[in-house]
């Protein structure tokens, strides 16, 4: 009698078909769900992009140091840098960048995503400004202290930027695109390093027309923020409901005027709400650190945390920002801003194809893969110093190890932490856990960083080399062991996954006529 009931409350023309982990609906192969329209895809696509804007910037900040160092060495000069000085140049905005993971960490879930994003083209554009008037100065060591304050400011944006753009990306997404959406940010960063490694090849004595132009590109970038519509999961957290309602219209790509009732987005939006009312009612019932302690926040923290430590370690980042210097020492005989460009080229065709790999093969097969070829790569490198007499005289050997060693950091390395940070978290939480882990994870890249030079002088290169491919297979290790498997999860199957150490089984209602997906989660 209550089945019956039940099956009532279903109008005939809405009555879904309920099927076990796929859809067998003719129609529904045909029609795609409310979000995955055309129209609903490239208004989401448009707005993630002006987003990440903003991160192509922070990638030139980190490349920067690879294309400068050269003439900052040049004792010619009327401004050069000794090597604890230029050191400190290279790192010191990773050592600002954990200052930028605290912020994002504040800021995220209080004043928004598209806020915060606005607030880190702001603090980057600061950055670029305090580098491009250095040269004002007369005295060299103003002009050396006002070049450090950019690169703090650099890097403040660069740690900031690791997750609100991924973050919301994942919130006005559906699962079946969200993930090509979060690697924008990865294809962000990768397009600012080679844009960065061209200026250097192009202009190569003239740091003041780079400084320029790069701030010239973070004004526009700054100014693309103000198109975007907030996060409807934000907006509805804070009781905003109208707001949110016309935000998410835009992105299901329907009308701004509501002409019609749409029982699907109906259902999404409720389904939305209810979320933010459980989350709200969870976080006013709890501070942060009783928030931490919870297994669905602080098993994540601590995946994500070792993960990024993983991903400075094996030299993935030491690699991008000392690109030139290194493929000298590797006796790579043509020029080194030249297999700078390369190392982008190959990066950005890379992260190109790799929302395709991450949804053929999973994040985590991907990451696998990533690590141990980096590692072989880095052997490769260690071997040719080591045999000068054999390995040592295939003068292509260290061009391609280097090139593959990009090619197979973009797999999984470099872009999967940053592409999983806007996954993990539940949404009560995304903003002060995923600071979190920036926040460690980016005082590694600044310790890896410094010490780069004195490791080099201490182990030798191939030595150095060697260490890395050693990270590398650890990492590899770690993926498999620890990393779960999110591709085709909803966030909030992630969520019961750290609260019960498995993912539920899904079942899809398919409504026929219009396409209506649900969702329901049933216990194995």
């Amino acid at each position: 009698m209550k089945g019956q009931q039940e099956e009532q409350l279903v109008p005939p023309a809405y009555k879904p078909t309920v099927v076990a982990g796929k859809d067998t609906s003719k129609d529904a192969k045909k029609e795609k769900p409310l979000g995955e329209g055309r129209l609903a895809v490239l208004r989401q696509e448009l707005m993630v992009f002006l987003g990440n804007t903003g991160v192509l910037g922070s990638g030139m900040v980190v490349s920067m140091p690879a294309v400068t160092l050269t003439q900052l060495h040049d004792e010619t000069q009327p401004f050069w840098l000794n090597k604890d000085e230029s050191s400190w140049f290279a790192s010191i905005q990773n050592m600002a960048c954990p200052l930028g993971g605290l912020l994002v960490s504040y800021f995220l879930d209080r004043i928004g995503r598209k806020h915060t994003i606005l607030l880190t083209n702001l603090i980057g554009l600061i950055g670029w400004i305090l580098l491009v008037t250095s040269f004002m100065h007369s005295d060299r060591d103003m002009i050396y202290y006002q070049m450090l304050l950019g690169r703090c400011f650099g890097g403040i944006m660069i740690g900031m930027f690791v997750s609100p753009v991924g973050v919301y990306s994942a919130e006005i997404s559906l699962p079946r695109i969200r993930g090509r959406l979060i690697l924008g940010t990865s294809l962000g960063l990768a397009s600012g390093i080679l844009l960065m490694y061209v200026l250097g090849y192009f202009i190569r004595h003239n740091l003041q027309l780079i400084f320029a132009i790069s701030c010239c590109y973070q004004l526009a970038a700054t100014l693309c923020v103000f198109p975007m519509p907030e996060s409807p999961s934000w907006l509805l957290t804070k009781g905003k409901e109208e707001r949110a309602r016309a935000s998410l219209r835009y992105f299901r790509g329907l009308p701004k005027k509501e002409v019609d009732y749409v029982p699907e987005f109906e259902a999404e939006l409720a389904h939305m709400k209810e979320l933010a009312d459980a989350s709200n009612t969870t976080a006013a019932g709890e501070s942060l650190s009783q928030m931490i302690h919870r297994p669905e926040v602080y098993k994540p923290v601590l995946m994500m945390t070792t993960f990024f430590g993983f991903q400075q370690a094996c030299g993935v980042v030491v690699i991008i920002v000392y690109a030139v210097q290194i493929a000298q020492q590797a006796g790579v005989t043509i020029d080194p801003v030249l297999v700078a460009v390369m190392l982008g080229v190959a990066r950005i065709i890379t992260t190109l194809f790799m929302s395709g790999i991450f949804e053929k093969w999973g994040r985590k097969p991907a990451g696998i893969f990533s690590a141990t070829g980096m590692g072989f790569c880095m052997l490769l490198l260690a071997g040719g110093n080591w045999f000068p007499d054999t390995l040592g005289t295939w003068h292509w050997l260290p061009v391609a190890c280097i090139v593959c060693h990009i090619i197979f950091s973009t797999m999984g390395m470099l872009t999967l932490p940053f592409f999983m940070i806007s996954e993990v978290f539940p949404q009560r939480a995304r903003g002060s856990a995923s600071g979190i882990a920036i926040f460690f994870g980016m005082i590694l890249a600044f310790v890896m960083l410094k010490i780069y030079p004195n490791m080099k002088d201490a182990l030798g290169t191939a030595n150095l080399f060697a260490f890395y491919a050693g990270i590398s297979f650890l990492a590899a290790a770690f993926i498999g062991t620890f990393v779960p498997e999110t591709k085709g999860r909803t966030l909030e199957e992630l969520e019961e996954r750290w609260q019960t150490g498995k993912f539920s089984r899904r079942l899809t209602l398919v409504n026929l006529k219009d396409v209506e997906l649900h969702e329901v989660f049933l216990k194995k």
